[in-house]
């Protein structure tokens, strides 16, 4: 067995490939800087020091830039007030404003003028018969629909609720206070709530960890606040009664009591879960929900708001799906490339010593 040892230990493949788990292990960062003199040492931290001023430059920026988003966000919301009056029907666009010159405009035209000539009478009758409808039906209940990560929470039950959403807007906190949005979803008067607008405010800090200085990545979403939704009386969609049965000890009798559970419903959206502030850590499923949360809040202020019509009609669905598709592909071919370049290496180690180099953040 010795022998056998000493005659793999003198093969030059077997000890080039020891010298190079040797040389990975010692040449790791931190113990690179362990060997360093301790004048190097001090002078390291020294730029630990300046490292964390910049961060907290970085977070007076982001403040900065807070600042713009509330400024510009009043120069669109004229734009978005006359979105909802076109989608509500309360106002009726201009000829202008309605004209939209599409990609294929050409083929369009021929295609459409060859179709006129055929049914011209029978859609002027259709027209005659047929009531045109009231602004744009379905209008956000449809972006719902589209758009996976909300249409996971909309249960069957919510669908005609949401059929009375009118408008979503986006607030920003006022200068001076804590940094913060609220989302407001605007309903018509209908048959599950009084309330005419449910709100959600997301609180944000955009300041350097005491404990963490440099995982700062800029503004996060720390905490967020719901609202009671006034149900009228048998239409919460987010709870359910069930009957159970209950036999009393002594007596042996049985009765049947009705009681209320939580059901899953878009509209516990208007009630989140809170951010552990007492020190004490959340559970995994816990800590999973409280981001899901963030990440659609940061979604309906940054993508859906700005950009509904386009959620509507599917284009910016199409736009996202061609993104990411784009970054996997992107993704996959380099590591085809790796790949080749670790088979190149190990051919190369054969013939001589192999060289070794030296996240609207979600918390």
């Amino acid at each position: 067995m010795e022998k056998l040892t000493d005659q793999v230990m003198q093969n030059p493949q077997v000890l080039a490939a020891l010298q190079e788990r040797l040389d990975s292990v010692s040449h790791t960062p931190s113990s690179y800087i362990e060997t360093l003199p301790k004048a190097v040492k001090r002078r390291i931290n020294a730029l630990k020091q300046l490292q964390v001023k910049c961060a907290h430059i970085e977070a007076k920026f982001y403040e900065e830039v807070h600042d713009l988003e509330r400024k510009y966000a009043a120069l669109y919301q004229p734009l978005f007030d006359k979105r909802r009056e076109f989608v509500t029907g309360d106002v009726e666009p201009t000829d202008a404003e309605s004209e939209w010159h599409s990609e294929n405009e050409e083929e369009d035209k021929l295609a459409g003028d060859m179709k006129s000539k055929v049914v011209i009478a029978e859609k002027e009758a259709e027209a005659a018969e047929e009531p045109a409808p009231r602004g744009i039906p379905e209008f956000w209940f449809t972006i719902f629909r589209n758009v996976d990560m909300l249409s996971e929470l909309v249960q069957e039950y919510d669908e005609p609720i949401l059929k009375h959403l009118q408008d979503i807007k986006v607030k920003f906190s006022d200068p001076g206070q804590p940094m913060s949005f609220v989302l407001e979803f605007h309903f018509e008067p209908n048959d599950y709530f009084t309330n005419s607008v449910l709100t959600k405010t997301y609180k944000m800090k955009s300041e350097p960890d005491k404990a963490d200085p440099f995982s700062f990545e800029g503004p996060e979403i720390v905490d967020c606040d719901g609202c009671t939704i006034d149900w009228k009386k048998g239409k919460n969609v987010t709870v359910k009664t069930i009957k159970k049965k209950q036999k009393h000890k002594g007596r042996g009798t049985v009765r049947t009591i009705t009681k209320q559970v939580p059901n899953d419903s878009f509209f516990n959206f208007f009630s989140p879960l809170k951010a552990s502030g007492d020190g004490e850590s959340l559970d995994e499923d816990s800590e999973f929900t409280l981001a899901s949360d963030f990440e659609i809040g940061h979604f309906f202020r940054e993508r859906i708001v700005p950009r509904a019509v386009l959620y509507f009609t599917g284009e910016a669905i199409e736009d996202d799906d061609n993104f990411e598709e784009g970054e996997e592909g992107e993704e996959e071919e380099l590591e085809g490339d790796e790949e080749g370049e670790e088979e190149d290496d190990a051919d190369a180690s054969l013939k001589k010593e192999p060289s070794q180099p030296s996240e609207c953040k979600q918390q």
